[in-house]
């Protein structure tokens, strides 16, 4: 199968969903108000309340909601056959990413801009949020440590990317500089920097960036000490305010994702490259994880995942100019992603082996078992795009470092706004149990957060991608689907039909809880100390909280549909007003 079909097929898909679903959604399920006045005007504080031109939003949003998830997961699921993987990309995409994304916007922009957690417990009952802040605080935290460890990895194994990389940090500062202080239009001084970020790339790879010297001298690995450098970088960037860093950041890397898709895409056309792996993989080793149902979590992100949700009410919503920004900010921003996912596939099964003699035995070799998959997947990944930019006349080597500043890139500003957003939830657990100091101290909050999966991240071995991307993907779509039940149940307090939200909800329940349940078993049975004491009892926590909650969901949306039967009037919105301040932490 040519690799430019699935690509062409695969954008007119989500471009056709955009067209015509979201529109149903923003008319009949969401009823987008033009008029309403959100947050980001209401309780505008130059820090995290900011009123934001929606191109600008929709590149925080994106790129936060990227990351590096929507490209490992996809490169790890082709274990199973690249037919299944783009199956749930698409359908996951249109049909659930682009409610779920859309939907939490909206709820978060009409209560606020407060949380999903938070707003779990406005409703759907007050024992709810405590429950939902808990499970979101351990996908944080496990969403932080992962990248952590992707970034680390790729530092080390290309140290030419490492200046290009750093040298993006201190151009954002300064186009933030230029666009909030000088009122200037962010597209010129944006690609400049980016610009300027490319011209790096080949001074890296003549100076590259090794750190195993200074690494040694302090007793530590090489991934180690990136590890702590990031986790330090992490605090700053989520410590300032967003228009500082964490916004003109954005805007560069919206730009680098736009050209990376002109490079593949034309990368994949002109080179013409075959999909080599099989549709599914009937040659899976014995003992292999079961693709029903781990493909609906291995691909994490990508079709759906709850940490989008967090990214839309935690630092998105409070952002919006106007509500009907929502649209092209939340569904157009999963399908994005979805196009990120397609690429990543197209590059595992068709890039990384195009210059082979004998490619489907080498892409065998790559994908031989499901740890082999797992290991490789950002490597390979950011090897299939080389050859993609070689097709149209970029050196090799210096089409795999550009592949890799961007997983990097992205990498690194979901840890920017996962970092924040793992700020807001510890001072919303400790303004729950009364521990003030902690709930107004945005340093303190800060710190913990960045030190947590810091810890996580730090454990030695292949624990990232050996067992904790297994337990974070089953813990991040139970997130969405928890997050959907909020939706169904506000779309339902206001007399709207909940379908289109109800049939995504159930699917991802089923699967995720499934999932859950395989990888206890598999922890019970493992003769590793981590998967006997850490990761079992966190999945079985997990899959208790996660219970409880479709209980407490469930109970929300009998009332809701005996209100609706009733013909009692739908629920007031909650509109903002300067008398009534938004969360003091959030301010």
């Amino acid at each position: 199968m040519p690799a430019a079909l699935v690509l062409l097929a695969s954008v007119a898909v989500f471009a056709v969903g955009y067209r015509y679903y979201s529109r149903y959604l923003a008319e009949k399920v969401y009823a987008l108000d033009p008029g309403y006045i959100t947050p980001a005007h209401t309780y505008k504080d130059g820090v995290d309340f900011v009123p934001t031109n929606r191109h600008i939003v929709f590149s925080h949003h994106f790129i936060s909601v990227a990351g590096a998830a929507p490209i490992v997961g996809p490169a790890v699921a082709v274990f199973w056959g690249w037919g299944p993987a783009l199956a749930w990309i698409l359908l996951g995409t249109v049909f659930a990413a682009g409610v779920h994304d859309f939907g939490a916007l909206v709820v978060s922009v009409r209560h606020k801009a407060r949380s999903i957690g938070t707003l779990a417990g406005e409703v759907i009952s007050k024992r709810s949020r405590t429950l939902f802040l808990v499970i979101i605080f351990f996908l944080l935290t496990m969403v932080n440590a992962v990248f952590a460890v992707v970034i680390s990895n790729l530092f080390v194994s290309y140290p030419a990317a490492v200046l290009p990389v750093l040298i993006e940090i201190p151009l954002a500062i300064a186009v933030g500089q230029i666009v909030y202080k000088r009122r200037t239009a962010a597209l010129v001084p944006s690609i400049i920097a980016l610009a300027l970020v490319y011209v790096c790339i080949p001074l890296g790879v003549m100076f590259p960036i090794d750190i195993t010297g200074v690494s040694e001298a302090m007793g530590m690995t090489p991934n180690t000490v990136w590890i702590i450098l990031l986790f330090v970088y992490a605090f700053v960037a989520s410590r300032i305010p967003v228009w500082m860093l964490l916004q003109p950041r954005d805007y560069i890397n919206l730009h680098q994702m736009m050209l990376a898709f002109v490079v593949i895409g034309l990368g994949v056309i002109v080179g013409w490259d075959t999909i080599v792996a099989p549709v599914i993989n009937s040659d899976v080793p014995a003992g292999s994880p079961p693709w029903f149902p781990l493909l609906f979590v291995t691909i994490a992100c990508g079709a759906i995942s709850g940490f989008h949700s967090l990214v839309a009410s935690g630092t998105t919503a409070k952002q919006i100019d106007k509500e009907t920004d929502s649209r092209m900010v939340g569904y157009l921003g999963a399908a994005g992603e979805g196009t990120l996912a397609v690429c990543s596939i197209l590059a595992c099964t068709a890039g990384v082996v195009a210059a082979s003699a004998s490619p489907l035995a080498d892409w065998r070799g790559l994908y031989s078992d499901f740890g082999s998959a797992s290991a490789g997947a950002t490597g390979n990944f950011v090897e299939g795009v080389g050859q993609f930019a070689n097709n149209i006349g970029v050196p090799l080597e210096i089409g795999v470092i550009f592949a890799v500043v961007v997983v990097v890139s992205f990498a690194a500003t979901t840890m920017d706004t996962g970092v924040r957003l793992q700020r807001y939830i510890v001072q919303e657990i400790a303004e729950i149990v009364r521990f003030r100091p902690l709930a107004r101290n945005l340093t303190a909050a800060t710190l913990v957060a960045s030190i947590v999966p810091l810890g996580l991240a730090l454990i030695p071995g292949d624990f990232a991608f050996g067992t904790l991307w297994q337990l974070f993907g089953t813990t991040n779509q139970l997130t969405a689907g928890l997050a959907l039940a909020v939706i169904a149940v506000w779309v339902t307090k206001r007399g709207r039909n909940p379908l289109a939200i109800l049939i995504p909800l159930l699917f991802l329940l089923v699967m995720t809880s499934w999932a859950l349940i395989v990888n206890l078993v598999s922890f019970l049975r493992s003769d590793s100390l981590i998967d006997l004491f850490l990761l079992a009892p966190l999945d079985f926590v997990i899959f208790a909280l996660a219970v409880w909650l479709v209980v407490e969901a469930g109970l929300a949306l009998r009332k809701a549909f005996a209100a609706r039967r009733a013909g009692e009037l739908p629920e007031a919105e909650e509109t903002p007003s300067e008398e009534t301040p938004a969360d003091p932490k959030e301010r």
